[in-house]
């Protein structure tokens, strides 16, 4: 078993590069047992699940035939694809993970999320994703007709880049007491959202940050099926 975890992807008609560079991926690993964890913002933005589109059939046709071969896949939201459900996953008999999700492998015990919420010093947006994903306005939001909601989409985006622009490196990194909070029963913390790479030691336990999808690589994690687990980022160059 080949456990395999990403984040970040942002895929979109825009940038068709980082689809080749998802379907390499899915290619590589076909035949490998894979469990393949897709830790959040998968999509640049998503609508809904009534979307639909030439460039995501492709990306949906492969990913039938990936998990076709025996392959599983899993799926935790991120703060551009909230509204990802798991309808649109059961195409391709994906599976969609609570915000925090615990994994056993060998001895270990991991602890994945997507990352924002470790991001407590923003103020701002922590606001505001407890409004805009409250249950309630999600229901709301996909009864809407599909151009209200792509007009939307465009002007969260709008301004979520303008707001970045006047917040600190430090507000928009995780907050330490928030990364040893989620540490607590657990021995490794996997997640992305922060575009900062790296593995970290936290009080002797390991929080590894995976890499955003930019022009032509990213840092991903894979697990081989091995009992000493060697957790070192991988960089997927497309």
């Amino acid at each position: 078993m080949t456990y395999l975890f990403i984040a970040d992807l942002h895929l979109s008609p825009e940038h068709p590069r980082l689809i080749r560079g998802f379907l390499d991926l899915l290619q590589h690993y076909q035949n490998k047992n894979t469990q393949l964890y897709i830790l959040g913002d998968w999509f640049n933005v998503w609508i809904g699940d009534d979307y639909s589109a030439p460039w995501l059939d492709e990306i949906i046709e492969h990913l039938q035939r990936f998990t076709q071969a025996g392959n599983q896949i899993y799926f935790q939201v991120g703060n551009r694809d909230f509204a990802l459900g798991q309808k649109f996953l059961d195409q391709f008999h994906a599976k969609l993970l609570p915000d925090e999700y615990i994994l056993k492998i060998a001895n270990q015990t991991f602890r994945l999320e997507h990352g924002d919420a470790l991001c407590t010093d923003d103020i701002a947006y922590q606001r505001f994703k407890k409004i805009i994903r409250h249950p309630i306005i999600l229901t709301i939001l996909k009864s809407t007709p599909l151009s209200f909601r792509q007009k939307l989409a465009n002007g969260f985006r709008k301004k979520s880049r303008e707001a970045q622009q006047f917040k600190s490196y430090n507000i928009m990194d995780v907050n330490q007491s928030a990364v040893e909070n989620a540490l607590n029963d657990v021995n490794v913390l996997i997640h992305g959202h922060t575009h900062r790479p790296d593995i970290h030691d936290v009080n002797n336990k390991t929080r590894i940050v995976l890499g955003d999808w930019r022009a032509n690589q990213a840092q991903i994690l894979e697990i081989g099926p091995t009992k000493n687990l060697t957790l070192q980022l991988k960089s997927w160059t497309y």
